[in-house]
């Protein structure tokens, strides 16, 4: 139809879905909560391009009715994504740690406000344990979700490396003010830097209301104005002084940052990170390896060529940096974990290729029967663990739950033996051990993580 025999309504119709449209990025993306403003703001404009488009007269004409239903629909879809977004149970419970960090940090924040630099190990602790659980929260690959959990974990990783500077950093401040009358003031704006740095953490974890990010940024580059202002012409030791200070304010400064930074999509979206990439590719070399593997059942020397493959790509993952980022940490330990399962299972095939080799010669009257059955047990939780290593289902498969009991009863087959002397012990706790390893990398395997 031509644009311009269109009916007005129409027109009108397709003006407020083309406006509608333009908060569609703005919805997608959404970390927040209902309560926050901007929430209330984004909801308030769809709720009007509803009225608006309500308000639209039809004229009893079908294609008029039918446009209008289908413009509502769309911005009643985006009314209801939001609404999805800021009360998404993952959310919910990342706000739930969030808050948990806030009430262990207004614990502590009072040495902070008055210049300290004390903290418990509780409070270390405990503010690792709470990065820990963020980086356990699953976003599904959900975007408002991954945004959401980046931004918390940035924010109490700030916290984490505030206080750890203040706490392990032995710096060579301050020098006495008889020096020279400039180190008087430097001295003095120390003070106030160490006081700003409570105030940031403040402002950082939301437990300060009366400050904002804007005013104490105002706040830290008046004080490094005072500090340029100073005359230090002449001497090297004092002017070292100064820029000691100076260096220790813009790194406070860059934290005021976050908020903006955790808005760009290459800060929360990990699948565009370096480090990532690099473990992506490790994987992808042990899963190549894995692949060689599991289609032999006797061969030492491909047993031997593949474990010195994958001790290189342990060595490749030692050599990535995961910076600050616990979730690249934490991608980094499970990358690890799978390439030492899979050493785990080459060691476990070697041993029980070389124990029926010999068997006959290494039995005695006194171990028989014990040794006999952990090595039985171990050539079934070889088995399974073959299968745990092919398993690619999640923990609503059957296959995962038998995989999961087979597990079990090796371990209570193993509980069941009475060794009859030291080396029968060592030799029951190595299996059990090794069980439940299995059955961990199988949960870890199966927990749909993703960074």
């Amino acid at each position: 139809m031509d644009m311009g025999n269109q009916h007005p309504s129409i027109k009108r119709l397709q003006e407020i879905q083309k406006e509608v449209k333009e908060f569609e990025s703005q919805v997608v993306a959404f970390s927040g909560l209902s309560s926050d403003r901007a929430y209330k703001k984004l909801e308030r404009t769809l709720t009007k391009q509803l009225f608006e488009i309500d308000s639209v007269d039809a004229e009893g004409r079908g294609d008029v009715q039918q446009a209008r239903k289908r413009a509502a629909q769309e911005t009643e879809k985006l009314l209801k994504e939001l609404e999805q977004n800021a009360n998404h149970p993952q959310r919910l419970e990342i706000e739930s740690i969030f808050n948990e960090a806030q009430a262990l940090v207004e614990q502590e924040i009072t040495a902070f406000y008055k210049g300290g630099n004390c903290v418990t190990e509780e409070f270390e602790e405990g503010l690792q344990d709470i990065i820990f659980r963020l980086t356990q929260v699953k976003t599904g690959g959900k975007i408002s979700l991954r945004k959401a959990r980046y931004r918390t974990l940035t924010k109490i990783c700030a916290v984490q490396e505030i206080i750890s500077r203040c706490t392990k950093q032995q710096p060579s401040l301050p020098l006495s003010s008889d020096a020279h009358p400039s180190v008087s003031k430097i001295n003095s704006v120390i003070g106030d830097v160490n006081k700003a740095k409570g105030t940031l953490i403040a402002v950082l974890m939301g437990v300060n209301n009366n400050e904002t990010c804007r005013h104490l940024s105002c706040v830290l580059t008046g004080l490094i104005a005072d500090l340029d202002a100073l005359d230090v012409c002449g001497h090297p030791e004092i002017r070292n002084y100064r820029k000691e200070v100076v260096e220790e304010i813009n790194r406070l400064q860059k934290y005021l940052d976050l908020e903006e930074e955790a808005d760009s999509t290459y800060a929360y979206d990990l699948a565009q990170n370096g480090s990532i990439i690099k473990i992506e590719e490790i994987r992808n070399n042990m899963k190549e390896v894995k692949g060689s593997l599991l289609k032999i059942e006797k061969a030492s020397d491909l047993y031997l060529k593949s474990k010195t493959e994958l001790q290189g790509l342990i060595a490749q993952l030692d050599e990535i940096s995961p910076g600050n980022n616990p979730c690249i940490r934490e991608a980094r330990r499970r990358a690890v974990i799978e390439v030492q399962t899979l050493i785990t299972y080459t060691d476990l095939k070697e041993a029980l290729l070389k124990q029926q080799t010999f068997v006959e010669q290494t039995e005695t009257e006194t171990d028989v029967s014990s040794q006999r059955a952990i090595w039985n047990i171990l050539g079934n939780v070889a088995q399974i663990q073959q299968e745990v290593l092919s398993f690619d289902g999640n923990r609503t498969d059957k296959n995962y739950m038998r995989l999961e009991e087979l597990l079990t009863k090796q371990l209570l087959a193993l509980d069941a033996i009475d060794p009859r002397d030291e080396h029968s012990k060592v030799s029951r706790k190595q299996a059990v051990k090794l069980a439940q390893n299995i059955l961990y990398y199988l949960d870890m395997k199966t927990d749909e993580w993703e960074y």
